[in-house]
Formats: structure tokens, sequence, C-alpha cells
């Protein structure tokens, strides 16, 4: 992409129109549960008052399993407005134990948002320019709090290179842990072969890291 194009890009209205267009279970990311991340979460916050944001969270039914799993203090964050108002419907009243976030994880204010564990399955490798994946981690390291866990995903090595018509950055273990700098352990990595709706298949790569 050009930096003309970079320029011109919207971000908002890409995910607003990606969401409003597409059923949930028919976009490639959808799984009906994200088992590999729950059991991360699981392992690294074992207090179920632990303070919790998943970013990009979108239409994902992780905030669905969290809940079920007892946990009291969620956030999500997602660009589009459009795919809260359907993860709010799906999950009707328990919607209100949520607190929702629409905004740009580059740029939105998170100062009154400190949290204990940091989730992102397939927003970072959207970050294709160096100063945006520092905003990112910026964000990161103003978030978590010191002994706080980051689970982060992304098209692992032998993933695509583009997700929904935009380019991505594919991330082993080590490089995705190396762009969160040495503020963070890895402490845990995995590899997904997730199967998309339409039967292909993506290399998802998984870090687990604690804030030292």
């Amino acid at each position: 992409m050009s930096d003309i194009s970079v320029r011109m890009f919207d971000p908002r209205a890409h995910w607003q129109k990606v969401y409003q267009t597409k059923r949930p279970e028919t976009v490639s990311w959808y799984r009906p549960h994200l088992d590999v991340s729950v059991d991360l979460i699981r392992s690294a916050a074992s207090d179920l008052d632990a303070r919790i944001i998943d970013v990009g969270a979108g239409e994902s039914t992780l905030v669905d399993d969290l809940l079920q799993a007892g946990y009291r203090n969620l956030c999500a964050l997602d660009i589009s407005s459009h795919a809260f108002d359907v993860s709010r419907a799906r999950l009707g009243t328990d919607a209100k134990r949520i607190s929702w976030l629409v905004g740009d994880v580059r740029n939105i204010d998170l100062t009154q948002h400190p949290v204990d564990l940091w989730h992102d399955r397939a927003v970072f490798h959207f970050l294709t320019r160096p100063e945006e994946r520092k905003a990112y981690i910026r964000q990161v390291e103003r978030s978590v709090s010191p002994g706080g866990h980051v689970v982060v995903a992304t098209f692992g090595p032998e993933g695509p290179a583009q997700c929904s018509g935009l380019d991505i950055v594919r991330y082993d273990a080590q490089a995705l842990h190396n762009e969160l700098g040495p503020s963070f352990q890895l402490l845990e990595q995995r590899v997904e072969m997730h199967r998309t709706p339409n039967g292909s298949t993506q290399q998802f790569t998984y870090c687990l890291c604690r804030k030292l």
C-alpha cells in the first residue's frame, strides 16, 4: 500500500463495512469458541476479578465464554460499533456486564482502563508500519499492570499474506515477542491451525507474555 493510500485509508469505515455486510459466522477468522485464547487466559489470570481487555473483540464469543467461566471485570475494544451491536444483541442482558469501548487501539485513551490481561487475536498483524506498531506497544505498556499478562495472536509464517483485503505482517513467536520488547517475558507460545468457514486453513501464532 503506497503512502498516499495509507493516508486515505479509513480503518473505521473499512471495518464497519466488513461487519455490516458479512454475517459473524462467515468471516475467515470466525470460530464458535476461541479455545486457545480461553485456555491461555485462564492459565495466566486465575483471579476471576482480573481486569481483562479483548482488543479487536468484534463479534467474537470470547467475552461470552469468559463470563461463563466466571470472570467479572471484562472490557471489549473494537473500531466497529456495528460489531458491538451484534455482540450486545447476542449477549442480551449479560451485555451490561461488559465495558464496551469503540475506538482505534492505536490512539484511544485507555488511561481509565488499566488491565491485568490484554488479549488480541488478529489485530496486531494488520499494523504494517513501524509507527503503528510502536503506538500499539505504547498502549500495551501503559495499560497492563506490572506483573500482568499479554496474549497476542497473529498469522504465523505460513499464514495468509492478506486478510479482508488488507496486507498483514506474519510472525513466529520470537518475532512477535521481539515486537513487544524487553519489558515483557515470553512465557508460552502456541501454533494453531485455524479452519476457516470456507474450509481453508490459516496458521496462527500465539504468545503469552508477562510484564516485568
